[in-house]
């Protein structure tokens, strides 16, 4: 796939998918990131915050022959030099890491960037720093992250769609019982993370909320 195939993903009816291998249920994100791919899923991205470096360049290696067997997009949380050893398809800045043009001289014009937002202002930015995707969130409460904001709810995702300017994943928060107003809302592509990682059946789970795309 070209750049503007895999951007196609986040603006079509997709599940992005995000590895917590602490909320994994004892499996290790290369048996998650394998279930989710075997289940359809075309956006992977690795979020990993408790491992060294060298496992970390282990993993993503590893992630990275998956989902080009699979066909699948693959993001890199937060470390942009992580993404290019890997030959990852792209990299996912929060707001407070680097900035999005100096990224975006590191890495070159291919490479996916995405940020996430969590107001109108952090859109807005990421649209003039030319960033390829945002992330919209935290819609409701999580528990994902230590660092974890307060939700923004449907009000910040309302707002975005009526102002869209790039692709976004609406992310934070999203389970089976409240995916479907998220989708009315106008989300295309949206983001869940333990309510798959932390399921006893991972490709059960994926094919339950994939349903809600339809109503």
């Amino acid at each position: 796939m070209n750049k503007k195939e895999k951007i196609k993903l986040f603006e079509t009816q997709n599940i992005y998918c995000i590895t917590d291998e602490k909320h994994s249920n004892g499996r290790n994100n290369i048996e998650v990131v394998k279930e989710m791919l075997k289940a359809g899923i075309k956006i992977i991205q690795y979020r990993e915050k408790y491992k060294d470096p060298i496992e970390k360049y282990k993993e993503c290696l590893e992630i990275r022959k998956l989902t080009q067997k699979y066909g699948a997009v693959f993001i890199i949380n937060d470390h942009p030099d992580l993404a290019i050893m890997v030959k990852a398809d792209g990299v996912h800045l929060g707001q407070e890491d680097y900035p999005v043009e100096a990224v975006r001289k590191l890495v070159g014009k291919d490479f996916i960037i995405g940020v996430s937002t969590h107001e109108p202002k952090q859109y807005i930015k990421a649209v003039k720093e030319k960033a390829d995707y945002a992330g919209v969130g935290p819609l409701f409460e999580t528990h994902t992250k230590d660092d974890v904001m307060p939700p923004v709810g449907l009000k910040y995702l309302n707002w975005v769609v009526k102002n869209k300017k790039i692709p976004f994943v609406a992310i934070g928060g999203i389970k089976e019982h409240n995916i479907k107003d998220v989708i009315k809302a106008g989300a295309k592509c949206v983001c869940l993370v333990t309510e798959i990682t932390q399921s006893p059946n991972i490709k059960e789970k994926i094919e339950k909320l994939k349903k809600n795309f339809i109503y």
